[in-house]
């Protein structure tokens, strides 16, 4: 009998989502293909893709049939995926360069991101040139970013002869039986999240000398022809390294060091040194205040800004308690009951009332009772009905008296705008946010934006009953209008606060993970959710039974001492 092989090419129905359309592919076929096959010619990219709402690197492979859209720069996951790229193409030129160095990726700040590098002498402006040079020979080669997977154990050691040890720390704790690392030529590193498919996809950085350490410059999201332009952040720079010194002290730089600290025992520990160190910082400003009076120049209104889920309201009541332990009386006063009637609020690009603008506060009717306040009179308070959408007088009246001073806190409280007929010698500016200083490892800062949102995701869902999809979808638009009215004036704080604490996110990650799980994976937000979920999974757990009633934590888990 004779016969006849044939061989069968199984076929996959693939979705893209950038234009609407299905095509067949052969099973096993690249991201990077798929994109040639469906003739797609994305601006500023493609960097990576999403596969079923789920981030990948452009060259994964496909299996089933799935719905893919595909990410430029512009997209958030696709300028982590260029920015986790031109990290590691910046260790692999200093591992070239200098090769008993080192170099460590600590925080954004002036929209780059802050290096650290250590040789055995002082870095120079020349080393600066050196490296940058480095990187540019290393992406005109083009060489590819390759993914390799193996059992957790070995790549353990595969990071340990390199003596990596943070690396080390971290995979041993996360509690995976197989792991992953990346090549670059014959450099080897762990990065969290999808890469370029090469080093010839990064288009444009720089690379500065800034302060005693390096800046990583990248391109601007809205428009990628040009670099992110360099903000001078001097006391921003300087609370982040003041927590990372803290951190130092503790012996815990990234989470694998603080992983092992909480499996030996360490975790109540941990918790207390760094609940008192941040009531200590709370003390010192509540002294500074007070000690201007003493000078002759006595403080009439606290101004507290920051962004959404930044701890600003409990910080504002763990100072009201340090305030009256100096013997002054400190007395809130409430933006929101400044707002304009609902029907005068000014409205966006998008023809939607703008809540976050400046000028849906009456700033004429707020600076009129503002003086008169300061010059003794007394004033009847408003409140703002949010069932009507108007403002309404209180009844509630205010004069002050002797060592009283008022606090307001908001968005807003850092705008020049706000407050230009206060003397500048009356006014006490505070800047809080939760800046993140702990590391994932020295080439894995973690986003300070991922802290407040898992934040918020927890208080949004236990106070406000939306869903951690709903949160998520809101963000984009919540960080825009930090971006717009609250970053542009951090500096001009007297001081920053960093509301951040060295163990949240272990805590955070019980309470977040389930209500993560919720998004259902047909849904946008379902990309964010898994990739926070992902993230949480390096974290030890903690339980927040130890975590004190004062806690800045306690206003997003509930549980607090504090009246809200």
């Amino acid at each position: 009998m004779l016969t006849t092989e044939t061989s069968i090419t199984f076929m996959l129905q693939i979705y893209c989502k950038n234009i609407n359309k299905s095509k067949s592919f052969p099973i096993g076929i690249s991201l990077l293909d798929i994109y040639s096959g469906f003739d797609l010619d994305l601006p500023y990219g493609p960097v990576s893709a999403k596969v079923n709402n789920k981030v990948e690197s452009l060259t994964f492979r496909l299996y089933n049939n799935k719905d893919i859209e595909f990410q430029n720069i512009q997209s958030s996951s696709g300028m982590r995926t260029y920015v986790r790229s031109l990290c590691f193409v910046l260790c692999k030129a200093v591992e070239d360069l200098y090769p008993n160095g080192s170099i460590a990726l600590e925080h954004p700040v002036s929209k780059g991101y802050y290096c650290q590098l250590k040789l055995d002498r002082t870095v120079g402006l020349d080393d600066v040139q050196r490296i940058k040079q480095r990187m540019k020979e290393i992406i005109a080669e083009d060489l590819p970013f390759k993914r390799f997977e193996k059992h957790t154990t070995e790549v353990v050691e595969l990071f340990r002869q390199k003596g990596m040890m943070d690396k080390v720390h971290l995979l041993e704790t996360s509690g995976n039986l197989y792991s992953y690392y990346y090549t670059l030529g014959d450099t080897i590193d762990y990065y969290y999240g999808s890469l370029l498919p090469s080093t010839g996809y990064i288009h444009l950085f720089d690379l500065v000398k800034y302060y005693d350490g390096l800046l990583i410059q990248i391109p601007n999201r809205s428009n990628p022809d040009k670099l992110e332009e360099v903000l001078k952040q001097e006391k921003m720079l300087e609370v982040l390294k003041e927590h990372r010194r803290w951190n130092q002290i503790l012996g815990i730089g990234t989470v694998g060091d603080f992983n092992k600290a909480c499996n030996a025992g360490y975790a109540t520990e941990l918790i207390n040194v760094s609940e008192a160190l941040q009531e200590k910082r709370i003390s010192q400003i509540a002294d500074e205040i007070y000690h201007r009076g003493q000078n002759g120049h006595p403080v009439k209104l606290i101004l507290i800004s920051g962004p959404s889920s930044s701890g600003k309201t409990t910080f504002s009541k763990r100072l009201s308690v340090q305030l009256m332990a100096n013997g002054l009386r400190p007395y809130p006063i409430s933006l929101d009951d400044y707002f304009v009637d609902r029907v005068d609020t000014p409205k966006d690009e998008n023809g939607n009332f703008d809540y976050e603008s400046l000028y849906a506060l009456d700033l004429e009717f707020f600076n009129q009772q503002l003086q008169a306040i300061l010059n003794g009179e007394e004033v009847e308070l408003p409140r703002f009905n949010f069932n009507t959408g108007k403002r309404e007088m209180s009844g509630k009246r205010l004069r002050t008296t002797d060592n009283m001073i008022l606090i307001l806190e908001g968005i807003h409280a850092l705008n020049p705008e706000l407050t230009p007929q206060i003397p500048a010698e009356s006014k006490f500016k505070i800047y809080v946010s939760a800046l993140t200083t702990i590391l994932l490892d020295n080439h894995n800062y973690i986003p300070t934006t991922d802290n407040r949102l898992l934040r918020r995701i927890i208080r949004d869902y236990k106070y406000r009953g939306y869903s951690a999809e709903e949160t998520i979808s809101r963000w984009p638009s919540v960080r825009a209008g930090e971006e717009k009215w609250i970053f542009p004036f951090q500096e001009n704080a007297d001081v920053m606060f960093n509301s951040a604490l060295l163990f949240e996110l272990a805590i955070i990650k019980d309470y977040a993970e389930p209500i993560l799980r919720k998004v259902p994976n047909n849904r946008p937000e379902y990309s964010e959710a898994y990739r926070l979920r992902k993230f949480l999974e390096y974290f030890v757990p903690l339980q927040d039974k130890e975590l004190p009633p004062t806690s800045l934590l306690r206003e997003f888990l509930g549980g607090s001492s504090f009246r809200y």
